[in-house]
């Protein structure tokens, strides 16, 4: 099965159907995405605690808790996450900057295909912008409908991995701050064409947990 890492639409880059991006922000494009759309695209956006037009309020409650959180997922293993770590995730990540890359693999295969190495080189770039230090950022794998549950489980977390081990190799990225976790074919871009290759893909989401109120 070859996958891919996606981009599309603002309106179409959810972890679900059920989720709607209210804080996201995703570049429409072709493979040959640059670094500054990636960067663009993760930029954080301020918080407030007050009425600021435009600015996303804030519950320190809630951030203190999704700190907490994304900190206890760190230096975990993408496999030893449970159900319901994995869904937080997702809720989390629904509010948060993130871009789908269309990133292809090797068949039946964890590794990157040559085509698409631009692209993880693109991302890696922009990772390392000063402007993102410090943040955590989630590499979401996802696959399309064909195959059995448990084998989209597998490949989907292989292949976050394999996108978290080639940024920390080649780009010095703290591994600390890249948290891996697979969703198999169970959160598909279009739910109506679940067998369809958009589906394919690796989403990275800044979760924005560096982020100070104002």
């Amino acid at each position: 099965m070859t996958s891919f890492l996606r981009l599309s639409g603002l309106t179409a880059i959810t972890f679900g159907a059920a989720l709607s991006m209210t804080a996201g922000l995703a570049i429409a494009a072709d493979n040959n995405v640059s670094a500054d759309q990636i960067l663009n695209a993760l930029q954080p956006k301020p918080l407030t605690r007050g009425l600021s037009v435009g600015a996303p309020r804030v519950d320190p409650s809630v951030k203190a808790r999704e700190i907490g959180f994304v900190d206890g997922l760190r230096n975990r293993k993408t496999r030893s996450l449970s159900l319901g770590e994995r869904e937080e995730i997702a809720e989390i990540a629904s509010t948060k900057p993130k871009i789908d890359l269309n990133v292809q693999f090797d068949y039946n295969s964890a590794e990157i295909s040559k085509a698409s190495l631009s692209s993880v080189q693109e991302l890696g770039k922009a990772l390392s912008n000063p402007s993102l230090k410090g943040s955590t950022f989630v590499v979401a794998g996802h696959t399309d409908a064909i195959g059995s549950e448990a084998y989209n489980q597998d490949l989907s977390e292989r292949r976050a991995d394999t996108i978290k081990r080639y940024l920390a190799e080649k780009y010095g990225i703290n591994g600390t701050d890249l948290i891996t976790v697979g969703y198999g074919k169970t959160k598909p871009i279009d739910p109506n064409a679940p067998m369809d290759p958009i589906n394919r893909r690796v989403q990275v989401v800044n979760m924005d947990t560096k982020t100070a109120s104002k």
